[in-house]
């Protein structure tokens, strides 16, 4: 964010926190409500707030009815350029502990968690991260580890520590969630890699439409040939689509993937232009509607969407 953006969100998010305050007497102090559906909370559950929905289903995963968790971006939602509502600084100023990605995805957290007076701990769950192979590119660390699934089980790792260390009373039902879950991922990474492993070596060269998929691409054998943007909400010039178009074209690339947050309809045109086909409804740093509606089910549909097309 430019040094000019910050005082005027600095601003934004102070009125958030004077309006919160004002509903949180209104309304007796009264939580938000979870945003999607989980395991019904136990009485006394540790209250835990996550930037992402992916990062609340994992939580909600390990956590089971021990936790009741808030995504304060909701299903759908951009974190890149996110702003609070007042609902959603307060949720934060009453958490018990905090998650999120870290990496500058959503690095207006720690500042939002200061100005609401947030005491829980704030966990960013991808910074050193022990037995994460980072990507880098032009100094910036990408921060879209989860989506290779052996990272997402360094996430899991981290998460089940964490809520031990916030509610160690619950610590053996946090360790038995955590395995079970880390079962399941390990045969999520297994069914992606086979699933992928099938398809023609030409075939493997992709576009996608903001710089999400380097893990993805590279723990389950594609090749990113380009993006359609270089960040979300930073439109390319005409020299950067001609180029695009002109690199599709030469590394005969079968198909750009955008995601369901995005509007499609640049993609479509570079597609159209060079000759390739698009899929706009995959989901990186969102949830979506079911089957699409946990970290498990993004990457089912991922990895059966991205099959399909570069068959």
């Amino acid at each position: 964010m430019s040094g000019a953006a910050r005082p005027a969100r600095r601003l934004r998010v102070l009125a958030v926190i004077l309006i919160a305050a004002a509903m949180a007497v209104a309304s007796g102090c009264a939580r938000t409500p979870d945003t999607y559906a989980g395991p019904t909370p136990m009485p006394g559950a540790l209250t835990v707030v996550t930037t992402t929905t992916l990062l609340a289903d994992m939580v909600r995963q390990v956590g089971g009815e021990h936790v009741s968790v808030l995504s304060l971006v909701p299903k759908g939602g951009e974190v890149h350029t996110f702003d609070p509502r007042p609902s959603e600084a307060w949720a934060l100023s009453s958490a018990r502990l905090v998650f999120g990605n870290g990496l500058g995805l959503d690095d207006w957290l720690t500042q939002l968690a200061a100005d609401v007076g947030t005491d829980g701990p704030i966990v960013q769950l991808a910074e050193h991260l022990p037995g994460a192979d980072y990507i880098v590119a032009d100094g910036q660390t990408n921060p879209h580890l989860w989506l290779d699934v052996a990272n997402a089980e360094l996430y899991v790792d981290r998460i089940e520590a964490s809520l031990a260390t916030a509610d160690p009373a619950n610590a053996p039902a946090y360790r038995a969630g955590h395995d079970a879950y880390r079962a399941r991922l390990a045969a999520l990474d297994a069914w992606a890699r086979d699933q992928l492993a099938a398809l023609p070596t030409g075939n493997r060269r992709i576009v996608s439409y903001h710089d999400a998929l380097p893990y993805f691409s590279r723990a389950y054998g594609l090749t990113i040939v380009g993006n359609v943007v270089a960040a979300p909400g930073q439109d390319p010039s005409v020299q950067e689509v001609q180029r695009l178009i002109d690199s599709i074209r030469s590394n005969g690339v079968h198909a750009i993937f955008s995601e369901a947050q995005f509007n499609p309809e640049l993609a479509r045109t570079i597609a159209s232009e060079a000759g390739a086909k698009v899929v706009s409804d995959l989901y990186t740093d969102t949830l979506g509607d079911s089957p699409a509606d946990t970290y498990e089910g993004i990457v089912r549909w991922d990895v059966s969407h991205i099959a399909e097309a570069l068959r």
